[in-house]
């Protein structure tokens, strides 16, 4: 069995097999190990993933490369492990049931499980079925104790000792009946939301259209609402969104812009549109694609207490003071190894549990 530091070391490599994938550009480094092997291999999985799923486009699946090579290094990985007791026991069988919303959504428990020294048993969404089991295979050539400690199955899931399973509402209620008898981590659809004061800059609204837009708006750490101070001039969030227009050149996209505002019409719904985004005043949180709800809050303190009380239904709240968990605008798509998904540890789970 590999050691602690042995599974960091191969996960930094990676980190730097996978910074070679830039939205910049696909430059092939020099020294990187399994290049010869793979480099020209994972060039062709990302015109794969492009081709099954319209959703990911060149530019966010290299947005995913870039997050994960910007995540593993030595400092943030030992930086994420330190607080943790050193355990080694035997290896736990942990199924992993992943999303397949956003490139590569179920990385971070695939990483969490093999870095506790667990075997991962993963079960992919057909969304997004080509880069982990790629991963898989870089991480067992470089370091080869990984080799059959990961398992992909598109069968019932069974000889399993833990799992974490990801999902909508609906199915949770699924996992939660058919691993009820099992430790588990059950998430479930969250949203994640801006609060503006009136006095963000232009660069801070333009970074929110990262945060609304990167990933079409699909994935759970994407603002779908953003709460203004009554009176606030909503002509300052569309300029702030001016960069990302050309975002109705995707076709899915388009498609679904163009229903949800023939709804919105039919239905006699008051929105604005600028043509390639619909803002709605809306109490809700999950605006539907090609939507931003908004919503009016009259005293900040009582917006806090709001989104405490709701906040098994978010995911982030981006903002410039605002609560000791506030995330700065456009860096919802780039969380750290220590952000966990529904603020529930995955570590401290699989390292009780071992």
């Amino acid at each position: 069995m590999n050691t602690l530091q042995e599974r960091i070391v191969a996960f930094v490599r990676l980190g730097e097999f996978l910074s070679q994938f830039t939205r910049s550009g696909i430059f092939k480094k020099e020294g990187v190990e399994g290049n010869d092997l793979f480099f020209e291999d994972f060039k062709q999985q990302l015109k794969f993933a492009q081709q099954d799923n319209g959703w990911f486009t060149q530019d966010n699946l290299l947005h995913a490369c870039e997050s994960w090579a910007e995540a593993l290094n030595q400092e943030n990985l030992s930086k994420w492990l330190r607080p943790y007791p050193a355990k080694e026991g035997p290896p736990r069988t942990v199924a992993i049931v992943m999303a397949g919303n956003i490139p590569m959504v179920g990385f971070h428990d695939l990483l969490s499980v093999l870095i506790t020294g667990n075997d991962v048993l993963a079960k992919l969404s057909s969304n997004d079925k080509r880069l982990l089991p790629f991963v898989a295979k870089y991480l067992g050539h470089i370091s080869p104790s990984f080799k059959g400690k990961i398992r992909f199955t598109e069968s019932k899931l069974t000889d399993l000792e833990l799992v974490i399973a990801t999902g909508s509402n609906n199915t949770a209620r699924y996992f939660e009946y058919y691993f009820g008898k099992v430790p588990s981590i059950i998430r479930r659809n969250r949203n994640s939301v801006a609060v503006l004061e009136g006095t963000e800059s232009k660069a801070q609204l333009e970074a929110l259209g990262e945060d609304v837009f990167r990933y079409f708006g699909l994935g759970c750490r994407s603002v779908s609402k953003v709460f203004v101070p009554r009176g606030y001039d909503l002509d300052q969030l569309f300029g702030g969104m001016y960069l990302q227009r050309h975002v109705i050149d995707q076709t899915k996209y388009a498609n679904n812009y163009d229903y949800n505002k023939a709804v919105y019409l039919m239905s006699q719904y008051d929105f604005l549109d600028n043509g390639f985004l619909m803002l709605k005043e809306d109490t809700g949180y999950a605006s539907p694609i090609g939507t931003l709800f908004y919503e009016y809050y009259e005293n900040s303190a009582l917006l806090e207490k709001k989104l405490a009380e709701d906040a098994e239904r978010l995911q982030c709240v981006v903002a410039n003071k605002f609560g000791h968990n506030a995330i700065s605008f456009g860096k919802t798509q780039r969380p750290s190894l220590w952000d966990y998904a529904d603020g529930v540890d995955t570590v401290e789970f699989l390292l009780k549990n071992s």
